[in-house]
C-alpha cells in the first residue's frame, strides 16, 4: 500500500455491517452512488467465505443495504490483484509500464468476449479497478486491451 486510506463514516458503517453479516473483516470499501454499488476488499482467501453458500451472505447484504455488492480479494502482487478485480472476466496478461514521467500504467489483456465484463456498464468496473490500483499500487491508469 502506498499511503494510508481514509475512510468516510458511511464506508466504516458498511464495513462493520459487512463483517457482521459475512463474518469476514473488510480491508476496504468503495461506495459508488452512481451505480448503486458497494465494493468490498477482503483479505486473501476470504472472498468465498464472505459470499457464503450459494451467495446467501451477499444476498442478505444486498437486501439489507439496498445496493449491489461486489467483493474483490486482495493480493500483494499487482497482477494477481488485477485478476481478482476483474473476475469473472478472464485476464490473459497484465503488464505494468512506467512512463518517462514516472507514472505507472497497467495494461490488461482480457479474453475478447470478456471485454464488456471487464469494462462494465458505462466504464464503471474499470473505473473502480483504476481507483483501487491508485490506492494500493500507485498505478495512475488502466488500459483494457
Amino acid at each position: 500500500m502506498t499511503s494510508k486510506i481514509r475512510l468516510t463514516v458511511d464506508e466504516i458503517r458498511y464495513m462493520a455491517l459487512f463483517e457482521s453479516i459475512t463474518g469476514v473483516a473488510a480491508k476496504d470499501c468503495i461506495i459508488d452512488n452512481h451505480s448503486n454499488k458497494i465494493t468490498f476488499i477482503t483479505n486473501k482467501n476470504e472472498a468465498g467465505i464472505a459470499v457464503g453458500k450459494n451467495g446467501s451472505k451477499i444476498k442478505l447484504l444486498r437486501k439489507t443495504t439496498g445496493r449491489n455488492i461486489e467483493i474483490i480479494e486482495y493480493a500483494d502482487n499487482v497482477q494477481d490483484f488485477i485478476k481478482n478485480a476483474f473476475i469473472p472476466a478472464r485476464v490473459k496478461e497484465v503488464r505494468v509500464v512506467e512512463k518517462l514521467d514516472s507514472k505507472k500504467i497497467a495494461i490488461v489483456r482480457v479474453e475478447e468476449k470478456d471485454k464488456g465484463l471487464a469494462i462494465g456498464k458505462g466504464g464503471e468496473k474499470v473505473g473502480r479497478v483504476r481507483q483501487l490500483l491508485k490506492r494500493y499500487f500507485d498505478i495512475n491508469n488502466l488500459i483494457i486491451a
